[in-house]
């Protein structure tokens, strides 16, 4: 008996007592089973055969244990695949989960989308309606204001017509007139021609009598006369006489003339008005202005009886900014007080640039307060010389004589009242300088000094130190720019046309009135927003060129054209001016 072993498989044999065959069947797997075929009585196989089915038991045993750990495997492996298969199914669950919450927020994000187009919809909408009403709105706007300018239009051409037909009725009148006044012509040459020979003759005989009577006269004086020389000539005495009486005369009139010119001077420098004051309220002597200034007094205690300023519009053609007319209706309040009891005066410096307000301002505060005021200027005091000193003690002295009181005014004042350290200052306006010091040293109860200047840091220390009260008086903003256009405009244009009153007015050629056309508030304001820059004076005198400008024209009428025109060159001609300055 042989074993055959075939490619290293496993191998297993049986033994079955037969012939002596052999059979290879194969089984489960790689197994590979040998039967052999051999006879019962051999002892070896019967031994063999023992052993070959204790092989077959053991096999048998190991298959049933592989068949176990293959049963176990597969049943860990069904375990497996049910735990894949649940993973699977949680899996497939959250994936269905997160689908849904993609498609829930897929919706809602369709949903706020489409909110948000039905919002700006809505939006476009109400804006596309807006505009439509803004646009129906500006139309309105428009078709009123077409309106409107129809109706001006309309009103201008009904008094244009008007006027044509005034003109025209005023023609024909003066026409019918100059006829009526040549048919009387006519008829008078006619009457003197017709008399003309009567006349004549009338008139031929009274020259004829005047002539006879004129000679006679003429022949009657230069007998006397003649007489009365020879009378002198032939008498000596009588001729001595009448040598010493026109030698007499002729010394009188010259020493009357020369004493009257001397008392007139002492007197003149005794009671009349300082050099130095270039305006006064006073008049030149005390006797002068009486009448006025008592009625002056009058309507000072009235004011002041009547809470002066208390509408903060009390001083007249002068326009400030309101918190400086507060402060200057302040200090006009206070200095007649301090007239009324007998206090102290306050001096005042009033600085800023030129044309202001700052000597109107004086002048109006010394009125409302109820004092005189004189003017004065600094630059009067340079050319007196060594006469300076002389000039500023007499005008003091003259003021001190004052009454009411006295608002000393100087403008200019830094013209002489300069800091005297600098090298250029003379003697005698040191002098002057040092005289007015003196003047002022103490607080007066009769004289306010109120000193103008546009450049306030080149006075003296100690002139400064005199001041009691400093007032900047800036250039006047949009709103007082305005107010000085309407002043000005009412003052040269309105009112240019009036009549003048006065005795010998009757024999003066009265002016042609300005008729003014479309000079509207909104046309004010635009030239007071033009002429930012411009003082008070720049604005009057901007006026005056409006009213040349007028009467430069054809027709005497002021229109907004020509307004417009004269505005634009003037503020041209302010912005030239100020490069040039800035320039220099």
């Amino acid at each position: 008996m042989t074993t055959k072993m075939a490619s290293q498989r496993p191998l297993m044999t049986c033994c079955i007592l037969g012939p002596k065959r052999a059979t290879k069947i194969i089984s489960h797997g790689n197994d590979v089973v040998w039967v052999f075929f051999v006879s019962s009585r051999d002892p070896f196989v019967i031994s063999f055969s023992r052993r070959v089915l204790c092989s077959f038991a053991h096999a048998n045993k190991r298959e049933e244990t592989r068949q176990a750990e293959f049963a176990a495997r597969k049943a860990d492996y069904l375990k497996e695949a049910a735990q894949i298969e649940l993973e699977r199914t949680r899996v497939e669950y959250e994936e269905k989960k997160k689908l849904a919450q993609s498609q829930a927020e897929i919706k809602a994000q369709v949903a706020r989308y489409e909110d948000e187009l039905r919002r700006k919809r809505a939006q476009h909408e109400h804006e596309a309606q807006r505009a439509r009403n803004q646009e129906l709105v500006k139309m309105q706007e428009e078709s009123a204001i077409k309106l409107e300018q129809l109706r001006r239009q309309s009103e201008e051409e009904i008094n244009e017509i008007r006027r044509r037909t005034e003109k025209e009725k005023a023609r024909i009148e003066q026409e019918t007139m100059r006829l009526q006044k040549m048919a009387d012509a006519e008829a008078k040459a006619l009457e003197l021609q017709l008399s003309e020979d009567v006349k004549r003759r009338l008139l031929i005989e009274r020259a004829n009598a005047e002539r006879e009577k004129w000679v006679q006269a003429i022949n009657t004086t230069f007998e006397h006369i003649g007489g009365g020389l020879r009378a002198i000539l032939t008498d000596q005495n009588k001729l001595v006489v009448a040598v010493g009486g026109a030698t007499a005369l002729a010394a009188g009139i010259y020493t009357t003339r020369e004493g009257a010119r001397v008392v007139w001077g002492y007197v003149d420098r005794i009671l009349g008005q300082p050099s130095l004051i270039r305006e006064s309220s006073r008049g030149k002597y005390p006797w002068s202005g009486v009448p006025s200034r008592a009625m002056s007094t009058v309507t000072s205690k009235l004011k002041n009886g009547s809470n002066l300023g208390k509408d903060g519009k009390g001083f007249g053609d002068v326009i400030l900014n309101p918190s400086l007319q507060k402060r200057v209706n302040q200090l006009a309040n206070a200095t007649a007080n301090t007239k009324l009891h007998q206090a102290p005066f306050r001096n005042m410096l009033f600085y800023g640039p030129p044309g202001t307000g700052k000597t109107m301002a004086a002048r109006e505060l010394a009125r409302e307060s109820g004092l005189d005021y004189a003017l004065m200027t600094g630059g009067d005091v340079a050319p007196l010389g060594s006469q300076a000193v002389t000039k500023i003690h007499q005008l003091f002295d003259w003021a001190k004589k004052s009454n009411r009181g006295l608002l000393l005014f100087i403008d200019e004042a830094d013209a002489f009242l300069c800091e005297r350290n600098k090298t250029y200052m003379s003697e005698a306006q040191r002098s002057a300088l040092n005289a007015l010091l003196f003047r002022t040293g103490d607080q007066s109860k009769d004289i306010v000094l109120a000193l103008a200047t546009n450049r306030p840091g080149d006075l003296d220390s100690a002139v400064a130190d005199r001041i009691d009260e400093v007032l900047e008086f800036p250039l006047p903003g949009e709103e007082e720019r305005s107010k000085l256009v309407k002043l000005y405009l009412d003052k040269y244009i309105v009112k240019a046309g009036e009549k003048r009153k006065g005795l010998f007015s009757f024999f003066r050629r009265q002016p042609q009135k300005i008729a003014v056309k479309g000079i509207t508030d909104e046309l004010i304001r635009e030239a007071a927003a033009k002429t930012d820059g411009f003082s008070g004076r720049e604005i009057a005198k901007l006026m005056a060129s409006v009213q040349a400008a007028v009467y430069g024209s054809t027709e005497c009428e002021l229109t907004p054209g020509l307004f417009r025109e004269v505005v634009d060159y003037k503020v041209a001609e302010h912005q030239q001016r100020r490069k040039i300055a800035g320039h220099a």
